[in-house]
């Protein structure tokens, strides 16, 4: 451990105050508050104890650090620099600028050195979740009951509004029932928020609150560091997940704005940063000040981080010698290996009769699994409905890790964010189940998996109004069109075996974004093809399923369980003398990615009447149909009656479908 003298560690600490107020002050814009309050509580955390190597930013046994409290990133920057991470002097300077390497909250992807894109309160608490869980997965597979290759820390920063977000309680429980003693999160006890003092709000006693829920709790002074230094080595022993609710003072040291909600959001202005500088005896004029002591101190530290990291890389060769079924087991972790040929080999065998796609779901699951070790999954108390349990996987439980089936509880908001903690962490494919009308719980996780472009999949079943006597409080209508609205998300709905196969396919060999599956809970009968199935065909999103003989007169496309009812019209239509084409698209937005020509060749824009089928509101088909395309559609809610009731309600028989478009295409167009 390196020596640090009381003032090189004063000055140290006051270094990344100012490099973040004056960031925030050159922007104009930002959270100045925040980290000049936590200073002490970063700088302790990050020269004492986390490890990391800043050109080896992704190193599987660095211990991660999750600023949950992203608003105040310019505290994370700060840090970066000093570390010697690939930030920049030029970077700070251009904090909140356009296409710069410093947002005005992390981005994961961008910026080097951060584990998780935060800002939206709770995400990065809950984020740390799947990282721990993903960490105690591994060191089960390939320790063998050593500490070696991972023993490593889930480090976060959080703040009141993290902890007053639902998102937070779930994840908090669900840690605590699993006693992920990998977590120590380092809690800013400011009491302020951007209204005011919390006592407006939010009164009750967190630390009891966090031993309710089986926690390691410890409450220690944020300005001194080494008392946070003794709860962190304390954490570090203790088997519970951890919190150290640490009383800080926001925007410490501005004479005027310190302890105010004032400081929390805006800039502290030319003169209270002035008056703040003298207040803690910094350079008053001069901006972005490093001094030379503080640079040489954080060489000192980086170059302490980079032995323990060499250590590391020699004991890993050695490991990898004398461990190699081990080390066959890390690789394939770590690159999520997929056989070349997964989609035919999920896609053998699947051409059966009727049955949901949910349950033809279940055996592609178990396919997966036996093909590529990195796959983990389960459900948000909905297994019994949803059908995603790997058979013989193995449950996740309270200190047993070897398994591969989660068991999240009723908690969907928590399942999204600790599968997109376990995706950024990298060595699992991670999934979630539940039922669609559902997905509104996990929408914040589900938009921020598609900024960071994060390998998440969650299966939603009972994917439309024809899940019957559950009645409307159940049926989705506009879910399927916001979802298919986010953008790099890909929203898949197969219509039969072959389809859902390929889905599976897809979300499995898609590295660079999350999949959605949407699977029925009713029976889809067999889709009698124009010509055999073929999985790669169904992959690229679209394609014909009925074709005439002749130019078609009419274009139906439809997904899932209206593919089929949709070619049954058909026959109606052509037995009247029309040559009609149904097109199954499986994945509007892979369609969508076709180059012009090939989607005009599949759904022709010549003036072809062009007709969209999905028991959904499904105003989204006219990116694809025109505005003057037909969309059979819903555009009110469901009801509480059977299957079959429903379908001749809403117009979703065969009969029905082919009436209506008769009647739009053959009308006066005079």
């Amino acid at each position: 451990m390196i020596a640090i003298t009381p003032e090189l560690e004063k000055k140290a600490v006051n270094c990344i105050r100012f490099l973040a107020a004056d960031a925030v002050e050159k922007a104009n814009s930002g959270h100045p508050g925040m980290p000049m309050g936590c200073a002490q509580l970063a700088f302790t955390l990050w020269a004492r104890h986390l490890r990391f190597h800043p050109q080896h930013p992704r190193w599987e046994n660095r211990d991660r650090f999750i600023l949950s409290a992203g608003h105040g990133s310019m505290l994370l920057y700060s840090l970066l620099h000093l570390a010697e991470f690939d930030v920049t002097m030029e970077d700070l300077k251009q904090f909140r600028q356009l296409h710069s390497k410093t947002p005005g909250h992390p981005e994961f992807g961008l910026t080097p050195g951060v584990e998780a894109t935060t800002g939206p309160l709770g995400q990065g608490f809950a984020n740390g979740v799947g990282m721990a869980l993903s960490q105690r997965m591994m060191a089960t597979r390939v320790n063998g009951g050593g500490t070696f290759p991972l023993e490593n820390f889930i480090y976060a920063i959080c703040s009141d509004g993290d902890l007053e977000e639902g998102v937070a309680s779930e994840a908090a429980s669900m840690a605590g029932h699993l006693q992920l003693g990998n977590i120590i999160y380092l809690y800013d006890d400011n009491r302020i928020s951007i209204e005011g003092n919390t006592e407006i709000t939010f009164t009750e006693d967190r630390g009891k609150r966090f031993e309710s829920y089986g926690w390691h709790v410890q409450h220690c002074d944020g300005l001194d560091g080494d008392a946070v230094d003794r709860c962190i080595r304390a954490a570090q022993k203790d088997p519970r997940p951890s919190i150290i609710v640490a009383r800080t003072q926001i925007g410490f040291g501005a004479p005027h704005k310190q302890n105010t909600g004032e400081v929390h959001g805006s800039p502290l202005g030319k003169d209270e940063l002035k008056a703040a500088k003298q207040n803690l005896g910094w350079p008053e004029e001069t901006m972005f000040l490093v001094p030379d002591d503080v640079r040489a101190l954080w060489s000192s530290i980086v170059a302490e981080k980079k032995r323990g990291y060499d250590a590391w890389a020699v004991q890993l060769a050695k490991w990898r010698k004398d461990e190699p079924a081990r080390a066959k087991i890390w690789d394939a972790h770590w690159t999520r290996a997929t056989p070349k040929d997964l989609a035919e080999q999920l896609a053998a065998g699947m051409d059966y009769g009727s049955d949901s796609t949910r349950k033809m779901s279940q055996k592609v699951i178990q396919k997966a699994a036996a093909l590529v070790p990195a796959l983990v999954g389960g459900s948000a108390d909905l297994e019994p409905s949803t059908f995603t349990a790997i058979h013989g996987g193995g449950d996740i439980d309270a200190g047993k890790f070897d398994g591969r089936v989660f068991h999240y509880g009723v908690r969907e908001h928590a399942m999204g964010s600790v599968v997109n903690g376990l995706a950024y962490d990298g060595a699992f494919i991670p999934y979630g189940s539940t039922f669609l009308l559902f997905s509104d719980y996990m929408r914040p996780p589900i938009r921020l998996a598609a900024i960071s472009g994060l390998q998440s999949i969650t299966v939603f079943t009972h994917d439309s109004i024809f899940l019957a006597e559950d009645g409307p409080t159940h049926q989705p209508i506009e879910q399927l069109g916001a979802l298919r609205a986010v953008p790099g998300l890909h929203v898949v709905r197969p219509c039969d075996g072959t389809e859902v196969a390929a889905a599976w396919a897809h979300a499995i060999l898609r590295k660079d974004g999350p999949t959605l599956l949407i699977l029925s809970r009713q029976k889809v009968t067999p889709v009698a093809r124009a010509k055999p199935a073929n999985v790669h065909e169904c992959l690229r999103g679209a394609y014909a399923i009925v074709e005439p003989a002749n130019k078609p007169s009419v274009v139906l496309i439809a997904t899932g369980s209206e593919v089929t009812t949709t070619a049954n019209a058909a026959k109606l239509l052509t037995a009247k003398g029309h040559a009609v084409r149904v097109v199954s698209m499986p994945c509007m937005t892979c369609f969508l990615s076709w180059p012009h020509a090939d989607q005009d060749a599949l759904v022709p824009q010549d003036g072809t009447p062009l007709v969209a089928v999905e028991a959904a509101l499904g105003v989204e088909f006219h990116r694809i149909i025109g505005r003057n395309g037909l969309v059979l559609g819903i555009d009110r809610y469901g009801a509480s009656a059977p299957e079959k009731a429903i379908a001749e309600e809403y117009g979703f028989t065969p009969e029905k479908i082919a009436a209506r478009v008769e009647k739009w295409i053959t009308r006066d167009r005079t």
